[in-house]
């Protein structure tokens, strides 16, 4: 189901939800990010969800905030999993570029996503440690997210839950699985706290660990949280 569409022709019309994604070479990475646009908008009858990304992939955001029909309503949902420079830069600077346009929170943190990742994990082995695996940013406030979320996770788990990131933050998951084998872990997990194959996840498996869960996507948890956003800033208006 295609849900690229970057212009909405009919002034006045229902207010459209801008599913904005990263954006990524892998094939299989843009399936299911289109999968979960499509879900989003089977979840809700009757509101058009625009396909946009802020790099990598064409649509880019700002094109398609630029082509909205004049008295259309806009909302950006970030299909991200944290805030960072994305969504305090990119996606910021596209919504204050056009009136009547409306920025949503980032998917995540949320302690569902705790709870889900804790599904992907599955029973583990006595002794293990886990290394939840977050892309990273240079962002204080992302870090500051991802410790929330390994806090969630710690509660439903009982092993040693340990934050660590692609790029842009410390430790790295290679020094998060090394660090975890220090402590005496005589196994490692690695959660990925990634919506979808690409070049983030594929890095993981080469950190060392015993096991890396799959990416989050598919889940119908993440359309539900998209649409939870939309709403939400909506009614902040």
């Amino acid at each position: 189901m295609s849900m690229r569409r970057t212009e909405v022709t009919e002034p006045g019309s229902e207010t459209v939800l801008i599913a904005c994604a990263h954006g990524t070479n892998n094939a299989e990475g843009q399936k299911r990010i289109n999968a979960l646009r499509a879900e989003i908008a089977a979840l809700r009858p009757g509101l058009s969800v625009l396909e946009a990304y802020v790099d990598v992939q064409e649509p880019a955001l700002p094109d398609v905030v630029a082509g909205l029909a004049p008295g259309v309503r806009a909302v950006v949902v970030p299909l991200l999993l944290t805030v960072g420079f994305h969504v305090q830069v990119d996606i910021a600077e596209a919504v204050a570029s056009r009136p009547n346009t409306l920025g949503a929170l980032a998917l995540g943190p949320d302690p569902r996503l705790a709870k889900l990742l804790d599904e992907r994990l599955g029973e583990l082995p006595n002794g293990w440690g886990i290394v939840l695996a977050a892309a990273g940013s240079s962002r204080p406030e992302s870090a500051e997210h991802i410790e929330v979320l390994a806090a969630d996770l710690a509660v439903l788990r009982p092993e040693q839950v340990m934050a660590a990131y692609g790029a842009s933050a410390l430790p790295s998951v290679p020094d998060g699985v090394a660090a975890l084998r220090a402590s005496g872990a005589r196994g490692v997990a690695i959660a990925s706290y990634l919506l979808a194959p690409g070049y983030f996840h594929n890095q993981l498996s080469l950190a060392g660990a015993d096991l890396v869960t799959a990416p989050l996507l598919p889940s119908s948890l993440l359309a539900e949280l998209a649409l939870e956003h939309f709403d939400s800033a909506l009614s902040r208006r």
